[in-house]
């Protein structure tokens, strides 16, 4: 028996889940899960299912393109580890985090190396028996740092999803580009927003009274694109900055680990800037 999960998004029309449920059925196919949704509005059809059964993948990939409208996007995968890279700058909570759940068997990923622009987290990372490698920024712009991360990255086959645990620099277009919809950042996302130096201080300063985190995917609009996990805390008055700041960073690194799951489990669609889970 072979277990593939099925994603289906497609302009809307009548029948979709009776004429897919229709070819698992025939192919003697049992549906372990099911989950759909149509946005009315764009007039889209979206459906994760995850199937059991004897048929080829390929076989069964076929079956279901013959069913469906010509636009549909269809994949059937294959559940295996997905292989991913960390980027990270000195912070350790959001790594150490993910670290720790890969050592603990909770994460479908192949952690194929960490990559930062410091030293710091060299020694923490070697504990796990994972590669680290410093790719230092000191005297480059960014153009030409961003350069001997792509030359590094090129050596690995097939990375999956890059993973920003609190990663401080900004991408540019040309690295964005190339891992489309595959970089997860995590960003410290506030009622206001903060920017620049220290901004859990800033927070406290303003009296705000719910801190959180935001886990999206990356793309040119610094902190706007698609948005998988969002966490939110209450705070008031009698926190210091520091409280914030702790309670900031745990909630970080449990948004980010939240988002990487659900993109190794293959339970995110992409679409209009924004995302479809399951």
């Amino acid at each position: 028996m072979s277990q593939y999960r099925v994603l289906i998004d497609a302009n809307d029309e009548k029948g979709l889940v009776h004429k897919i449920s229709g070819i698992f059925y025939q192919n003697d196919f049992n549906i372990l899960s099911n989950s759909e949704f149509v946005d009315s509005e764009n007039n889209k059809f979206f459906m994760r299912s995850v199937v059991e059964g004897d048929m080829d993948l390929d076989e069964l990939y076929q079956s279901i393109c013959e069913v469906m409208p010509q636009n549909a996007n269809i994949e059937v995968i294959a559940p295996k580890k997905k292989n991913i890279v960390i980027m990270a700058t000195k912070e350790m909570h959001a790594l150490g985090d993910i670290l720790v759940r890969h050592e603990a068997g909770e994460l479908e990923a192949n952690i194929l190396c960490v990559i930062s622009n410091y030293a710091e987290l060299g020694p923490f990372v070697k504990k796990f028996n994972i590669p680290f490698i410093e790719i230092s920024n000191v005297g480059l712009d960014r153009e030409e740092h961003e350069e001997k991360i792509i030359d590094t990255l090129s050596e690995f086959n097939d990375i999956n999803y890059i993973v920003l645990a609190k990663y401080m620099r900004i991408l540019t277009p040309k690295f964005i580009k190339i891992y489309e919809n595959r970089i997860i950042n995590i960003h410290h996302s506030f009622l206001p927003a903060f920017i620049g130096a220290n901004p859990y201080k800033q927070a406290y300063e303003r009296g705000v009274k719910i801190i959180g985190a935001t886990s999206h995917f990356v793309n040119n609009n610094l902190d706007e694109g698609p948005i998988i996990a969002q966490e939110v805390i209450h705070v008031n008055h009698a926190y210091s900055w520091r409280d914030m700041q702790r309670m900031g960073k745990d909630v970080e690194k449990v948004v980010l680990s939240r988002a990487l799951r659900l993109a190794l489990e293959d339970r995110i669609f992409v679409y209009a800037n924004k995302t479809v889970i399951f």
